[in-house]
């Protein structure tokens, strides 16, 4: 029989395998790079479906004067950090909401054929708008036949050159003009909650874009707070559990965590246009924010990927901030192992079914 501790090394080591390993887009930009020695020790702005190793490679390969690497994800941000440092490379990493600002030779995006479409269109047009004129922006998918990704560069470019691979295809095109019009891509919402409508906001790569999230409802309607609760939500995405929290308990206090940086803006914004004063956001992806032992009600919707590792980083950081006797509340669509697990951190543990989610609920021990 192999033991526990075995087993979970076997699970450890295959996670980090798939971690190295490079992702089939932004191995196609790397193959691309012998093709583009005109940019030698140019400025180079890329994002990156893994580690950031196509920012490595062009940091070497075209001898970049500076090279930029962006993320949306803090967690995914300090696992490029390491890989670059373990490198020995240079490459400047970023988790902002935007791209930033500086203008830039070369752009690069490597496309998920599984992504949001919307966040794709938003970073393509954003790259444009960082090109210098006559800089060069490319982008590859892991879809041979795609045909999407080369209609959107046929928004932004008179003139768009396709490569074709037997696994992926790689599309480049040169910047003449920028855009007339650069589309906005935010979204703002409203919601009732108790009476009263909310006004959210929301942009491509926060949770539930343009939309009240069916399980962010079913939170909310056994969310059960005085007038002076404080509350936590964990990954708050448009914040819309947050805003509704801080008008319930206009006496207490929210603090709203997301490893998202648009989602933290888009949830300050939606607090000011509440004129809420009392919420807090913070990008956070380790549940390290706020004081211990400080919160009475703690509530959030750890996402469905990871193996419930983040399910698992919720449920202890909410032990490190509730009150003793204080609620957790969590929701899901899988109810089995929040069942089993809870028990072993949390009193008077119960699951309750709700608009077709599951609602996890447990006390704090005294």
């Amino acid at each position: 029989m192999v033991s526990r501790k075995r087993i979970e090394k076997l699970r450890e080591e295959r996670a980090l395998e798939r971690r190295l390993r490079v992702p089939l887009a932004e191995q196609s930009l790397i193959d691309a790079l012998e093709r583009l020695t005109e940019f030698q020790g140019g400025r180079v702005l890329t994002t990156s479906l893994g580690r950031g190793q196509f920012a490595i490679a062009a940091e070497r390969t075209l001898q970049a004067a500076h090279t930029t690497c962006h993320f949306l994800e803090l967690y995914k941000s300090k696992e490029a950090l390491r890989h670059i440092a373990d490198e020995a490379s240079e490459v400047n990493v970023v988790c902002t909401a935007d791209l930033p600002e500086d203008e830039v030779d070369l752009a690069a995006i490597p496309v998920d054929t599984r992504g949001e479409a919307e966040l794709t269109r938003e970073w393509l047009q954003q790259m444009h708008g960082r090109l210098r004129i006559g800089g060069k922006l490319i982008a590859t998918s892991g879809n041979p036949d795609d045909q999407w990704l080369h209609e959107e560069f046929r928004r932004l470019f008179t003139k768009v050159t396709r490569t074709p691979g037997r696994k992926s295809v790689l599309y480049s095109a040169t910047k003449t003009e920028p855009l007339e019009k650069p589309k906005s891509f935010e979204c703002e919402f409203a919601f009732r909650d108790e009476g009263r409508l909310i006004k959210a906001f929301s942009r491509p790569g926060v949770f539930s874009h343009r939309s009240l999230d069916t399980g962010a409802r079913a939170l909310m309607n056994l969310l059960e707070l005085g007038p002076d609760c404080r509350f936590v939500d964990f990954g708050c995405g448009s914040g819309a559990v947050g805003l509704a929290a801080a008008l319930r308990a206009p006496a207490g206090a929210v603090l709203s965590l997301d490893s998202n940086p648009r989602a933290v803006e888009c949830t300050l914004k939606g607090a000011e246009s509440n004129g809420i004063t009392t919420l807090t956001a913070v990008l956070d992806d380790e549940g390290q924010g706020g004081d211990k032992g400080t919160y009475d009600v703690v509530g959030g919707n750890p996402p469905y990927y990871s193996d419930y590792r983040i399910a698992e980083l919720f449920l202890r950081a909410a032990r490190r901030l509730l009150k003793p006797e204080g609620r957790v509340l969590m929701v899901t669509k899988t109810p089995a192992w929040f069942d089993e697990q809870m028990p072993k951190m949390f009193d008077d543990v119960t699951i309750r079914e709700e608009r077709s989610y599951y609602i996890a609920s447990g006390r704090k021990r005294v």
